[in-house]
């Protein structure tokens, strides 16, 4: 629109001393008819070959239909008979333009301006050039100097809004977003509510996530039947960042009504795709599914269409399908955004970690300092910087025992698929009745290996050293998992862990050795239900042996603050009673509900509370009422280190006996020591 509007201004002043009989070709060039301007004065020079001014248009038609370099060379040529003419530099000039070779002619109106400080042309044009080059804050310097010379010219100021639309969007990019809100909002001085302005305004509102101003936006831009299902559109999205998902769908499915009324078909498919979104994010699934089949009928291999699949793949837990989605939308488009970011996303989900960075990598290759992009990027480094992390906590329990433990942690990822872990726990114990004393030193050193996406090996070995009184042993320790997903939404670990019991210091002094030999499944589902089962077996070197079954079946109720609520059953059974020792029914039986609630207190703090009660029965005991409950907060003072806190209660049996209450208050704290992963420098994804 800049450049038409430029075209026909410099087209007028290039016709006002020509013959009449170029009437017909000067209309034909305002109208952007080209191809036959083109004709018209090339046939017009084979009866007068030196007119100038059928040169000049001759050579403006044949570069505004698509030849800008010949155009270049019949103003070459012409400059050659009126060298210094300045409509015939100008117009050289704008071939640059015109062929978007914009270095090219950066050069060339820099010195026409410099000869021709006051021609309005020469100084709009230099300012269009600077503002292809995205050399925003000159070229809105130059527009200003052409705003001078002619103060009510509407090809300046439009080129002058448009500079500025690219000025906010580099701000934007840059996540300068104050800057980018004011810049943008300087375009109403001469276009009130400008509709290019508000789309960009409700855009910049959702991503810094202010959905209310977006609505604002979007309101003030529903001035037609058109533009309000596309105001509609983006109120649904604003709903969405708001946390209003039922209120989404409601809005996205009035905008289905209201588009069904009108002919537009790129209006139609965006209105249908934020729709099936709306589907997707309240979770029906099934409908979504069947929306998609229906309009990919209709549609077919149609980008949009291709991203509501991939979409609904993330968020039913089947990651390869939506990668697949998304290698369709480049098979189309190398240079989606949707595509390559999409398909990082997909292959993190995948835990294809090495693949998902370089479509990250891939995406800013495309968009310069995209924030997602940027983000995702950093997400991944995080996950992989080596870390140090100290957990330190104080216990009591109505058996007048009392402990303090500290551990140790650091971990050294040697890449995405290796880890080495080193620990030191430290814990002291003591009865305060007996005055029994006794502590532990635990060293383990392990490595976590990737066998394969979703497969992870974890082996962990060490030592235990035990004092108390004047005694001591030294016994090794072993943990071994394999975590594991055979099937989309379930979770299997397979484990054996030897330790030694060192709950208290008369326990301690036992030196019991406890094999154990466990399967934890976790069966996910679509429909808000999961289930969750632990076996164990336990052989012990006392020669007793204990069986413990742990089954919860629970619904997540809300998502933001995510509550769960459901059911626990616990069985547990001992070979050999023994309860002068440590607690050893031949039959326990527990059973309580539970919730737990987890959410932001703020941006950077977080909390977590869960509390269960029922009822337990050992042997042939009378029911007892059970109750435990945790609640913790976590601070997130930087991007490499946090710090949490945390208590908890319980008087449901354990290692001593039934009618036990044990509580525990601790802190935790995570530290990244360095800034980025060891083998960050070794990830080339040129």
């Amino acid at each position: 629109m800049i450049r038409k509007i430029i075209f026909l201004f410099l087209v007028t002043t290039s016709v006002l001393t020509a013959q009449s009989d170029m009437t017909k070709g000067f209309g034909l060039l305002e109208q952007g008819n080209f191809q036959e301007a083109e004709l018209f004065f090339g046939e017009y020079l084979e009866e007068d070959p030196n007119n100038k001014t059928a040169k000049l248009c001759y050579g403006r038609a044949v570069g505004l239909s698509g030849e800008p370099k010949k155009a270049t060379n019949l103003f070459s040529e012409l400059l050659k008979e009126y060298p210094g003419d300045f409509e015939i530099l100008i117009n050289y000039n704008e071939s640059f333009l015109w062929a978007k070779e914009y270095e090219q002619a950066k050069p060339l109106y820099a010195d026409l301006v410099e000869k021709f400080p006051e021609k309005f042309g020469a100084v709009l044009g230099y300012a269009n050039t600077l503002s292809n080059l995205k050399e925003y804050k000159s070229a809105l310097s130059w527009v200003e100097k052409a705003i001078a010379l002619q103060p009510e010219n509407e090809s300046a100021k439009i080129s002058r809004k448009f500079m500025r639309l690219g000025y906010a969007n580099s701000f934007v990019n840059n996540q300068q977003y104050k800057k980018g809100e004011q810049t943008l909002k300087k375009v109403f001085e001469d276009f009130p509510n400008d509709k290019d302005v508000l789309l960009n305004l409700a855009n910049l509102y959702l991503i810094i996530k202010q959905g209310d101003k977006a609505k604002n936006m979007y309101a003030r831009y529903a001035t037609n039947q058109k533009d309000s299902i596309t105001a509609l559109n983006g109120i649904a999205l604003a709903e969405h960042i708001n946390e209003n998902d039922k209120e989404a769908l409601r809005i996205s499915k009035t905008a289905t009504v209201k588009v069904d009324q009108i002919d537009d078909v790129p209006l139609t498919e965006s209105t249908y795709d934020r729709y099936v979104q709306a589907l997707i994010w309240n979770r029906k699934f099934m409908t979504a599914k069947k929306k998609i089949d229906s309009l990919e009928v209709h549609y077919q291999n149609r980008n949009w269409i291709h991203a509501l699949r991939a979409t609904l793949g993330l968020y039913t837990g089947d990651a390869k399908s939506s990668v697949k989605s998304y290698d369709r939308i480049l098979a189309n488009d190398s240079a989606s955004f949707d595509g390559n970011l999409g398909k990082a996303n997909a292959l993190f989900a995948s835990d294809r970690i090495i693949p998902a960075y370089k479509m990250a990598n891939q995406t800013l290759k495309f968009y310069k300092n995209q924030k997602d992009a940027k983000g995702f990027i950093e997400k991944l480094n995080l996950m992989h910087t080596p870390t140090v992390e100290e957990h330190a906590a104080y216990t009591f329990d109505n058996g007048n025992n009392t402990a303090f433990f500290t551990n140790t942690t650091v971990d050294v990822p040697f890449s995405t698929k290796f880890k080495t872990t080193l620990s030191y726990l430290y814990r002291t114990t003591e009865n305060t009745v007996t005055v029994n004393k006794a502590n532990s030193h635990v060293v383990v050193a392990g490595l976590h290996y990737k066998l394969f996406p979703k497969g992870l090996l974890k082996a962990n070995v060490g030592i235990n050293n035990s004092r108390f009184l004047d005694d001591s042993y030294t016994q090794p320790v072993i943990d071994i998992k394999l975590d594991l997903q055979p099937f989309k939404m379930q979770n299997l670990t397979l484990g054996y862990q030897r330790e030694v019991q060192n709950f208290n210091a008369e326990l301690i002094e036992r030196e019991i050795i406890q094999n154990h030999y466990g399967l934890n499944y976790n069966l996910g589902t679509n429909v808000n239900f999961g289930w969750y089962t632990q076996l164990m077996h336990t052989q012990q070197s006392d020669e007793n042996v204990r069986n413990l079954l742990f089954t919860s079946l629970y619904y997540n109720v809300l998502r933001k603050p995510a509550l769960k609520m459901g059911l626990n059953y616990q069985y547990i059974t001992f070979k050999d009673q023994v309860p002068t020792i440590y607690f050893s029914p031949e039959k326990y039986q527990a059973v309580e509900i539970f919730a737990d609630v987890r959410g932001e207190i703020s941006e950077k703090t977080t909390f977590a509370v869960s509390a269960a009660t029922g009822i337990q029965k050992v042997e042939e005991d009378p029911y007892t009422n059970i109750f435990r409950a945790e609640a913790s907060v976590k601070h997130q003072f930087s991007k490499r280190f946090s710090l949490s806190v945390y208590a908890k209660y319980s008087n449901i049996a354990s290692a001593t006996a039934a009618g036990f209450e044990f509580t525990e208050i601790g802190l935790k704290a995570k530290w990244l020591f360095l800034k980025k992963p060891l083998f960050h420098k070794k990830l080339n994804f040129d």
